[in-house]
């Protein structure tokens, strides 16, 4: 009995796991300079300044602090009226082809190289095209706008 009872502990903190995967939070800041802190205090020690439209993923909230992550794995806190309901992904590999539609086959719009940052102008619950698994709709700051996979983007 003691086994079964540790295979479904294990079942349940994997479901567990995977549905907070699947619930992740994020938001982009919306100062030009936005202090990320060790602790949730203006008397904490500052870590990073970002400039405005970097994504976040929400970790905790706590009396107008917010504890996030960014898409380096670096974990602080920020006051929460610093953040935006914009959203904003940013390109983690080399580059990635960002094409005219949801699909491997589709041509190539641009390419987006490491650290560009994409406006979201779609999510899944637009029901579009763009709702097809793995793909999210995106427009660059200069005008272009097309699909780009997920696994190629932090902020999603």
């Amino acid at each position: 009995m003691p086994r079964a009872r540790r295979l479904i502990l294990a079942l349940w903190c994997l479901a567990s796991w995977a549905q907070a995967a699947l619930a992740a939070d994020f938001r982009a800041t919306g100062d030009p300079a936005t202090v990320l802190y060790d602790a949730p205090s203006l008397k904490a020690r500052p870590l990073f300044v970002y400039g405005r439209e970097v994504p976040l993923e929400l970790l905790v909230s706590v009396e107008g602090w917010t504890k996030v992550r960014d898409a380096g794995g670096t974990i602080g806190w920020m006051q929460a009226k610093s953040l935006t309901d914009k959203r904003i992904v940013v390109i983690r590999p080399a580059f990635a082809d960002v094409r005219a539609a949801p699909e491997e086959g589709a041509p190539v719009v641009f390419r987006a190289e490491k650290d560009v940052l994409l406006e979201v102008t779609e999510t899944a619950a637009t029901p579009t095209a763009s709702s097809t698994p793995g793909w999210v709709k995106v427009r660059h700051r200069d005008g272009a706008s097309g699909y780009v996979r997920l696994a190629q983007v932090f902020g999603f």
